[in-house]
């Protein structure tokens, strides 16, 4: 389990919510996603009030100035950090991380601390059960830029994640980044219902090494040249899809504040369905469905679907969780052979024989009639000679 490189969560909130201040600066303008991803124009809309991020990583600071006010809760499952999820965990520290003024600068934030190859528990299960806490506790969208880097997950993953798509919140995930060891995207990327999200550049192009590819993949936001901030307020520029998510999240958290009455499914649908084409048509490996537009998420016409078009977890472990788990047939003796039964002959007569039974008829009647047919013609016989030898002797 690993984070993705520069990936901390203090800056993942700040890619997700920060309030704008009174005046633009150098900083601001640096932000180049929010005029060319449409997240300006969507704030016309919504700027995601009334919509909760959970954020599952190493913490969040919540005392920085940019989110002062805005994480709202949290806990941590290292056994390391506070009990309110705001301290940073791990020996990897707090990185450089995206974002001074987020997608969504309205929505609120649980931080949910976990540890990256260290805690009381494996980092495998301390990330199911904050998934199954940022359900219990509200969460409306999950955050999650880390990676396994294994194609595969633990059977608690099915359960904690399907628990969060029963109970209608986005999980949204990280593909990776090459320059970091990760050509294929691994899960939590790879799982059926989670919207995915790659990596560009500033011109829109599927970055090298600030990305990762793979067919799970639902839309590419910018991981490069991403703004950040560190404990203490100081701020730096870095790459990966650890801050392409989050802006994918904020995106996410502004189409829920628009359209509080749709699902899961449909929310992600708002999403994948209005980015703009890039790569190959349909779902390409580089870019999913296309470069995330937040204005469009917000404001398009987009007819309704009956299921989530990035998969569905519940078929996937049907499937073959269920083939996994069937044990090979065992060879057994053959069974023993079972004597055919005799004919039934029928209620018993009360009259016995004197009255047979259509068996008894056949079995013993029709012998018997043909024998005494035989002894009656023998009888006849004999007595036809009988009387002719008397005859002969009358008239001597």
């Amino acid at each position: 389990m690993k984070r993705l490189a520069a990936a901390a969560a203090l800056g993942i909130a700040a890619s997700l919510l920060v309030a704008a201040p009174a005046r633009a600066d150098a900083v601001r303008d640096a932000q180049y996603w929010l005029d060319d991803y449409g997240i300006r124009a969507a704030w016309n809309t919504t700027q995601g009030a009334g919509v909760t991020i959970a954020i599952i990583d190493t913490g969040v600071d919540g005392s920085v100035p940019e989110l002062v006010g805005a994480v709202v809760g949290g806990a941590d499952f290292s056994g390391l950090g506070s009990p309110d999820g705001q301290e940073p965990v791990g020996s990897e520290g707090s990185g450089p991380d995206a974002g001074v003024i987020g997608a969504a600068p309205q929505a609120s934030i649980l931080s949910l601390s976990i540890g990256f190859g260290e805690g009381t528990t494996s980092s495998d299960d301390q990330i199911a059960a904050a998934v199954r806490y940022a359900v219990d506790n509200g969460a409306d969208v999950i955050n999650m830029s880390l990676t396994r880097n294994t194609l595969d997950w633990p059977e608690s993953w099915d359960d904690a994640f399907l628990y969060a798509m029963e109970n209608d919140v986005v999980v949204v995930a990280a593909a990776g980044n090459r320059g970091s060891g990760t050509t294929m995207v691994g899960a939590p990327a790879t799982m059926p219902g989670v919207l995915t999200v790659a990596g560009v550049d500033r011109d829109g192009v599927a970055s090298f090494d600030a990305s990762s590819q793979g067919i799970t993949i639902g839309v590419a936001a910018p991981s490069e040249d991403l703004v950040g901030v560190v404990p203490g307020g100081g701020r730096v520029q870095w790459n990966g899809t650890s801050g392409a998510t989050p802006i994918v999240a904020g995106i996410v958290a502004l189409v829920r504040a628009a359209y509080p009455e749709l699902d899961a499914a449909n929310v992600i649908n708002r999403v994948v369905s209005t980015a703009r084409p890039a790569g190959e048509p349909g779902s390409d490996p580089l870019y999913g469905f296309g470069l995330v537009d937040a204005s469009a998420a917000v404001t398009a016409q987009v007819p309704p679907v009956t299921a989530n078009p990035m998969g569905d977890l519940a078929e996937w472990i049907t499937i073959y969780r269920r083939a996994e788990s069937t044990p090979a047939p065992v060879p057994t003796a053959a069974p023993a052979p079972v004597p055919v039964p005799e004919p039934e002959s029928g209620p018993e007569n009360p009259l016995g024989t004197l009255l047979p039974t259509v068996l008894l008829l056949r079995n013993a009647g029709i012998p018997l009639g043909v024998v005494l047919v035989f002894a009656a013609l023998f009888a006849t016989v004999v007595a036809v000679a009988v009387k002719r030898f008397r005859a002969v002797r009358a008239t001597e």
